[in-house]
């Protein structure tokens, strides 16, 4: 990859060094990072990067739902700030890239505009959003979507995790439920720097992804329930087996994706059987399912499909069958000017880039919908992300870097 001559460079062994250094929080035998969203591996991770945000001056705050803000203040102070950022929570067993990488190059593009002493003309706000997993408490973008308003504050709060312990709680317990409204403040634009968690980029060769905007999802929580009953002495016409039931649904949600092509995501990636006995016929299966798409109009297919096959699925087996929708949002485009921002501090720095739509869901999703927004991806290797083998090269988080580090300052020092 080439770059251009440039003074305005973030130090790229300081980057590669802290990322390096928060992967040790929560760190895996087998290389990857396990911080569960407010846990106490996640208050270790957040007080350092509180304490490093107030190393460089900055005035962290954190929200009611433990989203933290961390301040620069820009030569005007009325202008409206510039918000970067992404999450340091986890996967179970996550890698250290995904939502870490754009914290922490936001984090460097703040030391090295100290290093720089450059003063934007409006301030900056770099973000780690409270739980945009949910791989604890079963809703991802929980923070960002309780700033934005598209969930409501008490509802996440009151989430459980598999041992009974609410958000609420669990804030409490690690001291992050911040005295700050959890409500969105205005806003002037808001960066997400990302890993792809894809292998087009890698495939195709490319530094950067100069992200247009994220697919339609709709997540859906399943329950079949029959009658637990002894494996050895139930016939079969007397069964009311759940994980049968379920087992055909979920290859119901595998034939609705493939029958979409290459565009279809349909997923079933979590498993809750009970009683859980080898010589018990189960009678309660509880799992997730969720489909995406780029076309918002092919997920409202999916929606009125998927219910109805699956009840008739459920009623063929003689098992009783709940759906219930978690969320649905359509496609969300990215601002272009915001866009065109990434796409210029590309092109200035010489990397190779391609657009592209993002698959998974990001914080990003929810704050587009209110301010101008846009993400940049790097490659990640294999395309592989919530693994612990999540791998990207150096030269690759640095040049992230770098261009979140363009489209930021230019942004906030644009003329009005």
């Amino acid at each position: 990859m080439a770059a251009s001559q440039t003074n305005q460079r973030i130090d790229a062994k300081r980057l590669w060094d802290t990322l390096m250094g928060y992967a040790e929080i929560g760190a895996t035998p087998k290389g990857g990072v396990r911080r569960l969203a407010l846990s106490d591996v996640d208050k270790r991770g957040r007080d350092r990067f509180r304490a490093d945000c107030e190393a460089l001056g900055l005035t962290v705050r954190v929200d009611a739902v433990g989203n933290m803000f961390a301040r620069r203040a820009g030569r005007d102070p009325n202008r409206l700030p510039v918000l970067f950022g992404s999450h340091l929570d986890s996967q179970p067993s996550g890698g250290k890239f995904d939502g870490a990488l754009g914290v922490l190059a936001g984090l460097e593009v703040m030391r090295s505009l100290n290093d720089l002493g450059i003063v934007t003309e409006a301030p900056l706000e770099l973000i780690n959003w409270t739980d945009e997993e949910g791989a604890r408490f079963g809703r991802s973008l929980a923070g960002s979507g309780v700033w934005t308003g598209d969930y409501p504050e008490e509802q996440i709060l009151a989430l459980k995790d598999v041992e009974g312990r609410t958000v609420g709680e669990s804030l409490d317990a690690i001291g992050y439920r911040g005295p700050e409204p959890a409500t969105r403040f205005p806003a002037d634009a808001y960066f997400e720097l990302h890993i792809e968690q894809g292998p087009i980029l890698e495939r195709e060769g490319k530094t950067i992804g100069i992200v247009t905007g994220a697919q339609s999802q709709i997540w859906y929580d399943a329950v079949t329930t029959g009658q637990d009953s002894h494996a050895g002495t139930t016939p079969p016409s007397a069964r009311k087996d759940a994980m049968v039931c379920a087992a055909r649904i979920i290859d119901l949600v595998d034939r609705m994706m493939r029958a979409r092509g290459e565009d279809g995501r349909g997923t079933v990636g979590q498993v809750l059987v009970s009683p859980n006995s080898r010589n018990v016929i189960p009678g309660e299966v509880r799992f997730s399912v969720e489909f995406r798409h780029p076309d918002s109009a092919e997920v409202d297919r999916l929606e009125a499909q998927f219910p109805r096959e699956a009840g008739f699925i459920a009623r063929d087996c003689g098992i009783d069958l709940q759906l219930t929708t978690l969320f649905k949002y359509a496609a969300q485009p990215f601002d272009p000017s915001c866009v065109e921002l990434v796409r210029q501090g590309a092109a200035k720095l010489g990397y190779p880039t391609r657009d592209i739509v993002s698959g998974a869901g990001h914080d990003a999703v929810y704050v587009a919908r209110h301010i101008p927004t846009a993400m940049i991806f790097t490659p990640c290797k294999d395309g592989l992300s919530h693994n612990e083998a999540e791998s990207i090269e150096p030269s690759e988080a640095e040049a992230g870097c770098q261009v979140l580090f363009e489209a930021v300052v230019a942004r906030a020092n644009r003329t009005l």
